[in-house]
């Protein structure tokens, strides 16, 4: 079996994902569990459309419950570098084909923590990215075979949003 890649995450996106799971084993399966409950009440299952409603519903957040367990169980708390470079964790101003846009590098699920736009680490631009330091230019290969220059304009930790 392969050994699960730790899931990097800032302390408050661990924290919204932990509130949610906490709120889906809680007070929503217990909502769905009465919804259920009360659709079973009214008598033949087979063409009670509530039922099956709910049942689904059941079904979904059970799924999720266990995304969110898997998640939280391979998350390691990321600590991004310091201002002027980048890394995992880092909100950073690029300069892209004079275009100055703003970003955080890091995995998809730090966007419940955050209300910037996220670049993975794995894409080309983000693996350009990674490792340069503020003032550094940088280039990668677009999908249309184009070799694009990066300019790291600031590079600075994630900030808290609370």
């Amino acid at each position: 079996m392969a050994e699960e890649k730790p899931l990097l995450l800032t302390q408050e996106a661990y924290n919204e994902l932990k509130s949610e799971l906490e709120r889906r084993q809680g007070p929503i399966r217990e909502e769905i569990i009465a919804k259920v409950a009360a659709a079973r009440a009214e008598g033949d299952l087979s063409e009670n459309g509530g039922y099956q409603a709910a049942r689904e519903a059941q079904r979904k957040n059970q799924g999720r419950i266990d995304e969110l367990t898997v998640k939280l169980r391979r998350a390691k708390i990321l600590q991004a570098p310091p201002a002027g470079e980048v890394g995992n964790g880092s909100l950073v101003t690029l300069d892209v084909m004079g275009n100055e846009m703003q970003y955080v590098l890091g995995p998809r699920d730090l966007s419940v923590a955050t209300h910037y736009e996220i670049i993975s680490p794995e894409s080309p631009i983000g693996a350009a990215i990674l490792g340069a330091k503020q003032g550094d230019t940088v280039s990668y290969k677009a999908p249309n075979g184009r070799d694009i220059q990066v300019t790291v304009k600031e590079a600075e930790p994630l900030p808290s949003e609370s």
